[in-house]
């Protein structure tokens, strides 16, 4: 397993990126907005051709604003390109709800736990 670690401006997001059995799993911790959504972006997009397969660990994202849902929304469409998938998991209710408001979910799997994304 390989592990990288990469911070948006201000410090407030941050991502972790581990690679297992050919599926990224990236963590992100803080917040996902105008200022640390290329972050993300760059996060889902920059290996979608080589490691197509992703799970987003959501558990520690306490917002998420229309720049986040962009930024999901690009790498969903590089994954898929690739011949992938992007999955969440964990997703806070708070979060969820305005994943739900427009409608992600009904495009980009969630789950649960972290386990149930690996495994679906």
């Amino acid at each position: 397993m390989t592990q990288t670690q990469h911070s948006a401006p201000r410090g407030q997001l941050t991502l972790t990126t581990a690679a297992s059995d050919g599926i990224r799993v990236i963590t992100l911790n803080g917040e996902v907005d105008h200022d640390t959504a290329p972050a993300l972006r760059h996060a889902l997009t920059h290996h979608a051709a080589d490691e197509p397969r992703v799970v987003v660990d959501m558990r520690g994202v306490r917002f998420l604003d229309s720049a986040g849902i962009n930024a999901l929304i690009n790498g969903y469409h590089a994954l898929n390109t690739a011949g992938g998938w992007l999955r969440l998991a964990g997703t806070p209710d708070a979060v969820m709800f305005v994943i739900k408001i427009v409608g992600l979910h009904t495009v980009i799997d969630c789950h649960t736990t972290l386990q149930q994304a690996l495994n679906a």
